[in-house]
């Protein structure tokens, strides 16, 4: 990147953080930028925090850098030659650089002109994809900067030590944008950002001087032009408490809004629809379920819409505690709309509603699926059941969100496994109502109070831990392949002999065929993908291969198996479940479409197949399926990870506990920094960039203290102003809604 720079420099006082990259950079370095990371205004690049600090003295570990990566290093030059190629004309220049210990060839063709300034005993910061040539690192064709060796022109003591000790900045960079180069650009903006601009500071003076914190000018200042390593962390402590406050704020702000809405408030009617379904229960509900169901009820009775968020161990009976709400608002004449994330889900619930509510009042509630491939005909009857108010129960996937769909009288809509869904899927169906409708939203992975604080700061949350009396218990157990590659037939020798005894299992797998993977965890680094450095040995296991496997196998000669993944049609997955919930199938092959909400009580045997490319949530609830009934469950995690790798610890974890919470806590601590809210849902700007859920949380709940009194009177912070700006600034409508629904 080459920063087309106004002609002249910069006036001081000519940027404030709103002001656009185009007219502070120039058009061509701006679109460089916004391409690379999103950034539109100055404000926005001021906000690209470097990602560590290096010294003029120091280097670099050569011999961990990963393949494949773009990286940013500082080293020496050692060596440098050029020769002539053999099958073409022109010449390479290859240079040696080291960190005192190992060596990285730089390659450079027909650029022989480089050996003027790459002399051996230069140092600098080099930038590149590192490459791999006959056994060695090398990185081709890199971008560069060296150090200015030269002292300060009229140098003294001190300032040759400040120059020699400055930390360098190394930011987040691209193959495109080099560290350096976003130093060069953020250099500018600070040198032309107007002072007048950080007189109002977001935090108030009397909270910077309580906790010791810098203005925003000067931390800004030191985070991107240290001159000490005090300075840098100094200003990532501001910066930090700074990104906490905002959070807090605009979360408590949408927690007011709310609540200043008005909404009709849902009774049960005496002897209606709840109070038949409760003496109907076969089961008495849990302690955590009636108290649950009181919250729930209490909310509901209110003219103020319910916004409550129920996380419960994986079987641990949310449905019904939905299922009663739903009723409650049906006894008040108004529907329920339950939104699923995928349509074996939908399908899933669909049948339980129905099974828990029996015939007498599923005649009366008509509870209905919605999803996108329901045939034509069917889809209209659920679109004029909806639209009547015919029926009160809406079950469906996003379909539900679709402009042809309308209700009579939505006053309830609970959204399940809220993550799967994005903040305009979720706001959607809320505008269904004639009038803002109450909103339960359920979760089956458990929150740490941290996350809680950050990500669903303007929900009330309710926890159910207790567990359904009958419950057999799960064994889990790994199956270390990296160690005993030969455990591999035990693994279907032992679920043969579930299914032997008279039971049933699943088998899921992290992809349908060969490179294609469906519905990975971020936890796991996103999407899996066959072709990842870190997978690059060994082929992902599939949906195809496992069948073909187990077609090989004597002992599952006699076996019905099946498959059941995203790409079948609805009919044939929801064929399939009924199948296997019949007892028509013995053992499913299946992606993570089964990951949650499917309930076979005879299931007791779980293998998950390279159950290192699924995150801690997602085996948690994997696991989940199986010992739902009176029969024991049984969990093989099947792994070829090697022990004491990052994959291997989320396996281990798991295998270690049942116990969801413990695992959030776990999960929370092995993730690494930035995966905590996920890419998927934050979104731009949202994006948490200093401040870690997994480490600072008594910052967080201190910020959150500070907001709660800021906007005591004073919703529109009309006394902090500028607080009010950042907020505005750094939280747009849909990242903010994002931060309030998690």
């Amino acid at each position: 990147m080459t920063a087309d720079a106004p002609d002249t420099a910069p006036a001081v006082g000519r940027y404030t953080l709103e002001s656009r990259l185009s007219g502070a950079l120039g058009g061509r370095t701006a679109q460089a930028i916004e391409r690379a990371f999103g950034y539109r205004t100055v404000g926005d690049l001021l906000g690209h925090y470097p990602r560590r600090y290096a010294l003029r003295g120091e280097l670099t570990a050569l011999a961990s850098l990963p393949l494949d990566e773009n990286v940013t290093i500082v080293a020496e030059v050692i060596e440098v030659r050029e020769r002539t190629m053999r099958s073409r004309r022109g010449s390479i220049l290859e240079v040696k650089i080291t960190d005192g210990t190992g060596i990285l060839t730089l390659t450079f063709f027909n650029q022989a002109w480089r050996s003027r300034e790459l002399v051996p005993g230069a140092r600098g910061i080099f930038a590149g994809k590192v490459g791999d040539y006959r056994g060695a690192r090398q990185l081709a064709h890199p971008d560069y900067e060296l150090f200015d060796e030269t002292a300060p022109s009229s140098p003294t003591d001190a300032s040759v030590k400040r120059w020699a000790e400055a930390p360098i900045p190394i930011y987040p960079a691209t193959g495109t944008l080099a560290s350096w180069q976003l130093a060069k650009a953020i250099a500018l903006l600070l040198d032309g950002l107007d002072p007048a601009d950080a007189a109002g500071d977001p935090i108030p003076e009397q909270v910077r001087a309580s906790h010791g914190l810098l203005g925003q000018r000067r931390a800004l200042e030191q985070v991107h032009r240290p001159e000490a390593e005090s300075e840098w962390k100094a200003a990532r402590r501001t910066l930090r408490f700074t990104e906490a406050l905002v959070l807090q704020t605009a979360l408590l702000q949408r927690r007011a809004e709310l609540r200043a809405q008005a909404t009709t408030a849902r009774h049960p009617s005496p002897g209606g629809l709840l109070e038949r379904f409760d003496a109907s229960l076969p089961f008495d509900l849990t302690g955590d379920q009636v108290e649950v169901g009181r919250a729930i009820a209490d909310d509901l009775a209110e003219a103020v819409p319910m916004n409550r968020l129920v996380q419960g161990e994986v079987g641990s009976g949310k449905t019904v505690v939905a299922l009663r709400a739903m009723l409650a608002v049906a006894d008040s004449g108004g529907q329920a709309a339950l939104l699923a994330p995928t349509e074996v889900l939908a399908a899933q619930h669909l049948r339980s509603i129905v099974r828990m509510l029996g015939p007498e009042l599923s005649a009366s509630l008509v509870p209905t699926l919605l999803t996108g491939q329901l045939p034509a005909a069917e889809r209209r009857k659920a679109l004029l059941r909806a639209a009547a108010g015919q029926s009160r129960i809406v079950v469906g996937t996003h379909a539900l969100i679709g402009d042809t769909v309308s209700f009579a009288d939505l006053g309830l809509v609970v959204v399940d496994e809220q993550h799967r869904f994005g903040v305009e899927q979720r706001e959607a169906l809320r505008l269904k109502g004639q009038q803002p409708p109450h909103v339960l939203v359920l979760t089956a992975t458990p929150i740490p109070r941290t996350v809680a604080m950050t990500v669903f700061g303007d929900l009330d949350i309710s926890t159910i831990r207790e567990l359904p009396a009958g419950r057999a218990g799960i064994e889990s157990h790994v199956v270390p392949l990296a160690e005993r590659p030969g455990w591999r037939g035990r693994v279907w020798a032992r679920l043969a002999e579930e299914v032997a005894a008279g039971r049933q299992g699943f088998v899921v797998c992290p992809a349908i065929e060969a490179r294609v993977a469906e519905e990975a965890d971020p936890a796991a680094g996103g999407e899996i993908d066959a072709d990842a450095p870190d997978h690059a040995a060994r082929p992902v296991a599939s949906v195809a291969s496992v069948l073909a496997e187990l077609a090989e196998l004597p002992a599952f000669a006699d076996i019905r198996v099946a498959p059941l993944h995203g790409r079948m049609s609805s009919d044939e997955k929801d064929a399939t479940m009924r199948a296997f919930a019949a007892g028509e199938i013995d053992v499913l092959v299946a992606t993570t479409v089964i990951e949650v909400g499917v309930d076979v009580p005879n299931a007791s045997a779980m293998v998950v197949v390279d159950a290192d490319r699924f995150g801690v949530s997602q085996l948690h609830q994997l696991r989940g399926r199986v010992g739902r009934g009176g029969l024991p469950g049984l969990c093989l995690l099947v792994t070829a990870a090697e022990p004491g790798s990052l994959a291997r610890q989320r396996v281990d974890a798991v295998a270690a506990t049942l116990d969801g919470f413990e695992l959030a806590r776990v999960d929370l601590e092995l993730r690494q920094e930035g995966d905590v809210l996920g890419a998927s849902q934050s979104g731009g700007r949202s994006s948490l960039k200093l401040l870690r859920v997994a480490r600072d949380g008594d910052l967080i709940a201190d910020a959150r203290a500070i907001a709660a009194e800021l906007l005591d009177g004073d919703r529109a912070l009309s006394r902090n102003p500028a607080l009010a700006a950042e907020v505005r600034r750094r939280l747009d409508d849909d990242s903010s809604g994002f931060l309030s629904k998690g």
